[in-house]
C-alpha cells in the first residue's frame, strides 16, 4: 500500500500500515507527559508513484484489468481512479444515479469493485476519487430526476439576485455552506470506504467556484447562507469583505472535516487526500481552499497540488511554496504531463519530486495509453520517453 493512513487513538488499522522509526520514542513520550489520548500523527506516509484515472478512461472489466496491467507495467503502484463526476457516480450507490459515461444505467458489473479487485491481484493500491462538489455539468440539466441538480435544487449557488449558477461548460457545484450538503456528501464517502476495499480516498474539487461563469457573481447569497453568515458573524457580507471570504474558506474546510470524522470512525487504517489547486495562494484567494490548514490540523494525510506547468522551474517554485507551509507534512506533487509539450519537462519534473521523497501523480493515464487517433502516437511517444525513468525510480524505491 502506497499511501498510509494516520493513526489515531492507539489503532494500527491494517497490517499495511507501518509505524514511523521513531513512533515508539513518540507514543513513550506522549504517556509520560499525559497526551496519550490525543490524537498523534505516528505513521508514515509512504511515498506513491502515483497516476489519474479519469471516468472516462473504462467502460467494461477488460478495460480495468488492462489499465492495472498498464500501470504496474511502467513501475507505478498507485491509482487514483475516478468513481463520482457530477453528481453520479461509478459504483452501485444507494444515493446517486449512474454517470451518464455508462448511460445512466448499471452496466452489469461495479467498476470500483472490479477496480479493487484488479489493482491488488497486482499489488497496487487503489484509492477512490471523487469530484466532491460538483453537482452537474454541461448547459442542458439531467434528465434523470433522481439527480440531485433535480431532486435538491436548493443545494446549489444562487448569486444575489436570487439567480441559480448557471449551467455551462463548467461544474455547477454544491453549496458547502449547508449543513444538509456536507452530510450528504460526507454520506457518499461513507458510503465508498464501507462498501468497498479501497486503500484510500480522494478528493479533487473540494473547493468553492465564485465566477466560473464569467458574470462576474458572488456565491452563495440564498437567503439561508446569509441568514447562517448573519448569525455566526453578526454582519451582512457586504460589511466586512475578509471575514465573508473566510467564513466562506471555513465552509470548505467544514466539508473536509466531516469526511475525515467519517472516514477515521470506519476505515481509520486509510489514507485521506486531496487534489489542491497548484498555486497556494490563489488556492486560498480564489477557491476558498485552505488546503494548508487541512495538513496541519490533520484533517488530510496527504495533499497533491496541480502544479500543471511547463517548465520545471515553474513547477519547483510552486510546490516548494507548498512544502514550506506543510510543516513537514506530506506534499505529493501533481505533474500534467498531458500538457508539457515537451517529455524533457516531465522527465526532469518527475525527478524532481521523486528526489523531494513524498512522490508524485501523473495527470492522467490517457496521457501514456491513450488507444486511437493522434492522441494515441503522442501518448505512445510520451510512454517511450517517461518509461525508463518511472520503472528506475520503482527500483531504487525497492
Amino acid at each position: 500500500m502506497a499511501f498510509a493512513g494516520r493513526v489515531y487513538g492507539g489503532q494500527t488499522g491494517s497490517g499495511s500500515t507501518r509505524l514511523a522509526r521513531s513512533a515508539l520514542p513518540v507514543i513513550m513520550a506522549l504517556i509520560i507527559s499525559g497526551c496519550a489520548q490525543k490524537e498523534r500523527h505516528v505513521t508514515e506516509l509512504d511515498a506513491p508513484r502515483a497516476i489519474w484515472v479519469t471516468r472516462w478512461d473504462y467502460r467494461t472489466p477488460d478495460d480495468i484489468a488492462r489499465i492495472v496491467d498498464d500501470v504496474a507495467g511502467i513501475g507505478l503502484d498507485t491509482i487514483l481512479f475516478q468513481v463520482r463526476g457530477e453528481g453520479t457516480v461509478m459504483y452501485r450507490s444507494r444515493y446517486e444515479p449512474w454517470g451518464r459515461e455508462f448511460g445512466g444505467r448499471d452496466p452489469g458489473f461495479d467498476p470500483l469493485a472490479v477496480a479493487v479487485a484488479e489493482a491488488h491481484r497486482r499489488g497496487l493500491s487503489l484509492h477512490a476519487w471523487i469530484n466532491t462538489m460538483p453537482g452537474w455539468k454541461g448547459k442542458k440539466p439531467p434528465a434523470d430526476l433522481r439527480q440531485l441538480y433535480n431532486a435538491h435544487p436548493d443545494w446549489f449557488l444562487y448569486d444575489r439576485k436570487g439567480r441559480r449558477q448557471p449551467l455551462s461548460d463548467h461544474y455547477v457545484i454544491l453549496n458547502p455552506a449547508l449543513p444538509e450538503v456536507r452530510d450528504y456528501i460526507a454520506a457518499i464517502c461513507r458510503e465508498i470506504i464501507g462498501n468497498y476495499d479501497v486503500d484510500g480516498l480522494h478528493l479533487d474539487y473540494i473547493r468553492f467556484v465564485t465566477d466560473e461563469s464569467g458574470a462576474g457573481r458572488d456565491y452563495p447569497y440564498d437567503h439561508r447562507t446569509v441568514a447562517r453568515y448573519r448569525g455566526a458573524m453578526g454582519l451582512h457580507p457586504d460589511q466586512d469583505p475578509r471575514r465573508w471570504h473566510l467564513w466562506r474558506e471555513q465552509q470548505v474546510t467544514a466539508v473536509v472535516r466531516e469526511i475525515r470524522s467519517q472516514q477515521r470512525r470506519f476505515r481509520p487504517e486509510i489514507a485521506l487526500t486531496a487534489a489542491v489547486i497548484g498555486d497556494r495562494r490563489r488556492a486560498r484567494s480564489e477557491s476558498f481552499q485552505d488546503a494548508e490548514a487541512w495538513l496541519n490540523e490533520g484533517l488530510v494525510d496527504a495533499i497533491l497540488p496541480m502544479a500543471y506547468r511547463e517548465t520545471p522551474d515553474e513547477f519547483a517554485r510552486l510546490i516548494s511554496d507548498w512544502r514550506a507551509h506543510a510543516r513537514g507534512e506530506p506534499v505529493v506533487p501533481g505533474i500534467g504531463i498531458y500538457s508539457h509539450r515537451s517529455d524533457r519537462a516531465s522527465f526532469e519534473q518527475i525527478r524532481m519530486a521523486a528526489q523531494w521523497g513524498d512522490g508524485f501523480a501523473l495527470f492522467a493515464y490517457s496521457s501514456l495509453f491513450a488507444r486511437s487517433g493522434e492522441d494515441a502516437r503522442r501518448a505512445h511517444q510520451r510512454l517511450v520517453s517517461l518509461s525508463p525513468v518511472l520503472k528506475q525510480i520503482a527500483k531504487d524505491a525497492g
